[in-house]
């Protein structure tokens, strides 16, 4: 069919949204660019500045300035006031990309995108062959981008909020624990756990020794002891334990089953498993339906579902389970009691028992 013959109004909305999508694409590199540079951090205090001010602020040059801040102006992340030729960053903007150690940062997601045209190439031939990418196979910039997102959601709610909603966890973590972070890639949940509860013994494992290294180097600089980091998988770990966390990385198994199945072997009487995985509906289209979803379903082609085929197993599964099938699976394990006990924005966390 011609575009004659098709609907002019459709079409015209379709146009729309490929623009959006390609405005949104070409920004994340200058909203990487203005974490990097310092440039949201020296907007911090909500005052209006001109180009030319943020240049005196920042060292930086004007005139590219003038266009950068016209962009974040033209995305809605600053405000412009044309009377004065001034812009805004503000304070509710400001919590989120301000402050890269805020519990509310959401530019570590922006460090995933060169990584992930910088794997582009691979993607390409996995798609041609069907084989995997292994997760030590990707950019450094993709761990790091990793860490520094979900990082900050552990810090707003892995205290405060998602071990208290576990039944009596949080009481046996005060009194002294065994733990066990697996799949723990930098040890930022980790080290928030050793930090909260020091008179539990923490562990963390992780395949990726490149990552197991810099989990250990930030345990020395916290002056943390009462934790260590093992190069191990979910299906041979050793040890016994009171609680067990899987945080945002079972999807990425090659085989889940197996990964829970030996979990729940190393479960001491009356010991939980925390399971963290990515916020999703049961059924696909309602994942459709928000940005989150999107975005979840573009790093699940990229990263999830090409790790999980790389290892023994290769089930693929991808990040988009559904409480549902995610229930189902710990039950297949051989878990007897199996409860959603938070839902967050971006995360379900689940709690199993043996």
């Amino acid at each position: 069919m011609t575009a004659e013959e098709l609907d002019a109004a459709k079409i015209a909305r379709f146009r729309t949204r490929v623009i959006d999508d390609l405005a949104a694409s070409a920004a994340a590199v200058l909203i990487r660019l203005g974490d990097r540079l310092g440039l949201y951090r020296a907007m911090a205090d909500g005052k209006a500045v001109t180009s030319a001010q943020l240049a005196v602020r920042t060292g930086l040059a004007e005139r590219y300035l003038r266009e950068w801040m016209h962009a974040q102006a033209a995305g809605g992340w600053l405000t412009y006031d044309p009377a004065t030729d001034t812009f805004t960053l503000p304070a509710e903007h400001a919590v989120v990309i301000a402050d890269r150690d805020a519990s509310t940062d959401m530019l570590g997601a922006f460090d995933w995108i060169p990584g992930l045209w910088a794997d582009a190439d691979a993607l390409e031939q996995a798609f041609r062959t069907g084989a995997g990418i292994g997760w030590h196979q990707h950019d450094e910039r993709l761990y790091a981008g990793t860490e520094r997102f979900f990082g900050a959601g552990y810090r707003i709610n892995l205290i405060a909020s998602w071990l208290p909603a576990l039944d009596g966890v949080l009481e046996r973590l005060t009194a002294g624990a065994r733990i066990a972070d697996v799949g723990c890639g930098y040890g930022a949940a980790t080290i928030l756990l050793a930090r909260a509860f020091p008179d539990s013994q923490l562990v963390g494992y992780d395949y990726h020794e490149a990552s197991v290294a810099t989990a250990r180097t930030r345990a020395a600089e916290a002056g943390l002891t009462n934790l260590r980091f093992d190069v191990g998988t979910a299906e041979d770990f050793d040890g016994t334990f009171d609680l067990i966390c899987l945080f945002d990385c079972l999807h990425d198994m090659g085989d889940p089953l197996a990964a829970l199945t030996h979990i729940r072997g190393a479960l001491a009487d009356g010991a939980t498993l925390m399971l963290v995985e990515p916020a999703s509906h049961d059924r696909a289209q309602d994942n459709h339906r928000s940005p989150l979803g999107r975005l979840f379903y573009a790093i699940s082609t990229m990263i999830c579902v090409p790790g999980s085929l790389a290892q023994a197993g290769g089930q693929g599964t991808g990040n988009q389970l559904g409480p549902a099938r995610l229930t189902s699976l710990m039950e297949s394990a051989g878990f007897g009691r199996v409860r959603l006990a938070v839902v967050s924005p971006v995360n379900l966390v689940f709690e199993a028992r043996r």
